[in-house]
């Protein structure tokens, strides 16, 4: 890619990395359905409510994250200068300031359309919801605690993506904070999250390092990274069907079944492309990523669709 060819338009499509945004959507749809499962139908307002405010915390998340990390960013620039794909701000896509501004925009505009949501829904806590998902990222890379560089940030992700992100969108439909559905699969969910936070370190383990991070990856190496990633992702699925099994307040079984099939299929795969994927061998890792993300994404997004139509059918057998 010739950064001096990009147009406006092109930079800021880049800078908002499209392609990483199903980590954060894929609970949020997740959240969205166990919700409308659990109150039996699919709430229109809240649905709308979930798209935009997505669009607007996603860009909340990347713009901000890439500002946090310009320092280690441009570190990993000189260590790895044909090694890796090219940086928002080191290599001149768009200025710190620019990222700045726009990420402080899209939080207060995430604020604002769950204040509003909140009064035409009668939701009253998606506001202070809201407030807690955008303090977790901000505790995670802004400044003073700055969590994934001191350590812990991985745990943080987990809260967030795994926790409050599928809480916020239920209650946006259900109107109850943690309803038993979504407790009962809350565990796999927060595990599957972890897995995909201690893999996100996996390329910048030697920059990282530099640059003073303390992630799972630097603080244990690649090896012991991966391990951990596979094994995290293999558990998170299990415990879907284990929470059917041994609850009564948790999906039926069946509901549960195809996601664990799904997730368990690509972490076979996954599996197997983990050899090659060493420290700096930057194309043998994004293809194991690839199929984390297939395992994570697809299980989920799989288990979305499921428990919306046990709900759903439960619902229309009550009526």
């Amino acid at each position: 890619m010739r950064v001096e060819s990009m147009s406006p338009g092109a930079r800021w499509l880049y800078a908002l990395k499209p392609a990483s945004w199903p980590k954060v959507l894929v609970p949020a749809l997740c959240g969205q359905a166990v919700g409308a499962a659990v109150a039996g139908r699919i709430s229109a307002g809240a649905l709308a409510f979930g798209a935009l405010w997505m669009i607007a915390d996603v860009a909340f998340v990347v713009l901000l994250n890439d500002w946090g990390d310009r320092e280690v960013d441009a570190l990993k620039r000189r260590m790895f200068p044909d090694g890796s794909s090219p940086k928002t701000i080191p290599d001149g896509i768009l200025p710190a300031h620019a990222l700045l501004l726009a990420g402080l925009g899209a939080g207060a505009a995430a604020l604002l359309v769950a204040w509003g949501a909140g009064a035409a829904l009668d939701r009253p806590l998606l506001l202070p919801l809201t407030a807690l998902a955008l303090l977790v990222f901000a505790a995670y890379t802004l400044p003073p605690l700055r969590l994934n560089y001191r350590g812990g940030g991985e745990l943080l992700e987990m809260a967030g993506v795994g926790g409050v992100l599928p809480l916020l969108h239920a209650y946006a439909q259900c109107g109850a904070l943690a309803p038993a559905w979504l407790a009962a699969l809350l565990p796999g969910l927060l595990l599957c999250a972890l897995a995909s936070a201690l893999a996100s370190g996996l390329s910048d383990e030697q920059s990282d390092r530099a640059g003073g991070k303390r992630t799972a990856a630097t603080l244990l190496g690649n090896a012991a990274t991966r391990r951990a990633t596979e094994a995290l992702v293999g558990l998170g699925a299990l415990l879907w069907p284990a929470a059917s099994l041994l609850g009564d307040a948790a999906p039926p079984p069946w509901s549960v079944a195809p996601a664990t099939a799904v997730a368990l299929c690509f972490r076979a795969r996954l599996v197997r492309k983990s050899a090659a994927a060493v420290t700096n061998a930057f194309a043998a890792q994004a293809a194991y990523k690839r199929e984390l993300h297939r395992a994570i994404w697809g299980g989920t997004t799989a288990l979305a669709a499921a428990v919306l139509a046990a709900g759903l059918r439960a619902g229309r057998g009550a009526a």
